[in-house]
Parts: structure tokens; sequence; C-alpha cells
């Protein structure tokens, strides 16, 4: 019975290194959308929508992995060596989402800084552009008001 759910428990950490690489991939897709000189937006929030079901998928995993390991770690307790085998690749295993979930963490920085530097830029130019079109609007308003002088020279002769 114990074996079986080492199994299960390597399975799902074999699961979960799949979906965290979805999500690297996803990740790795988000920094070309901000990297690019068309950046699409429509396209960002497709990804983060997508990028949300898996992680979604990777807590159930994670909930269903910390439920089964404590059912079975008294048993892996008593018995370590009869499990040696299975209880070293598991470790490897959970090494191993250490490591992309460290690499994930790196990748969601990286992103974020690039989304506030879009938008920050994003913000400048609508300014700049406000800006313009003010003073644009205060010549316009300035220079209707003004009376138009009429030449002051001008030929009698008949």
């Amino acid at each position: 019975m114990t074996e079986n759910y080492l199994n299960i428990l390597e399975e799902s950490l074999q699961k979960k290194l799949q979906v965290m690489a979805k999500i690297q991939d996803y990740n790795l897709r988000q920094q070309e959308i901000f990297r690019s000189d068309n950046v699409e937006l429509d396209k960002f929030d497709e990804y983060v929508a997508e990028k949300g079901a898996l992680i979604d998928e990777l807590t159930a995993l994670d909930n269903g992995f910390e439920t089964l390991y404590a059912k079975v770690a008294e048993e892996l307790a008593g018995n370590r060596e009869r499990y040696a085998e299975q209880i070293k690749r598991l470790q490897e295993l959970v090494s191993r989402v250490t490591e992309e979930s460290v690499g994930i963490q790196a990748q969601e920085a990286r992103n974020k800084k690039l989304v506030e530097d879009y938008f920050r830029r994003e913000r400048n130019n609508l300014n700049r552009s406000r800006k313009s079109s003010k003073a644009a609007y205060d010549y316009y308003k300035s220079m209707s008001q003004t009376n138009v002088v009429q030449p002051r020279f001008m030929d009698n002769k008949q």
C-alpha cells in the first residue's frame, strides 16, 4: 500500500514539474510581448488567464501531495531502508521542483519590471500628449480672442 502511495507522490511531483514548465513558457511569452515594439495587451491578458489556470492546477497538486504525504510519513519514518530508493527519487524531484520554483519567481520578477517600465513609458507619453494638446488649445484660444487689426496704410486715391 505504501509503495502505491509513494508512486502517486512521485507522479504528482513529475506532473508538477510539467505544469511548472508550462508556466515558464508563458512567462517567456509575456516577456517577449513587453520586449517587442508592438505590445499586445490582449495577448498578455490571455497569457495571464492561462497561467492562472496552471497556478490553480499547481496548488491542487501541492494540496494533494501534502495530504498524501501526511498519510505515508509515519510509515516512511519507520521503514526508511525499505523505501530508500523511492525516497531518494522523491527527494530529487522535490529538489528539482524547488529549483524550478526559484526560476519561476525570478522570471516573474523580471516580467513585473518589464510591465512596470512599459506602463511608466505609456503614462509619460500620455502626459506629454496632454501637455501638447493643452498648449495647442491655449494657443488657438488666445489667437481667436485677439482683435484683427486692419491695415493702417490704405491708398484712398480714386
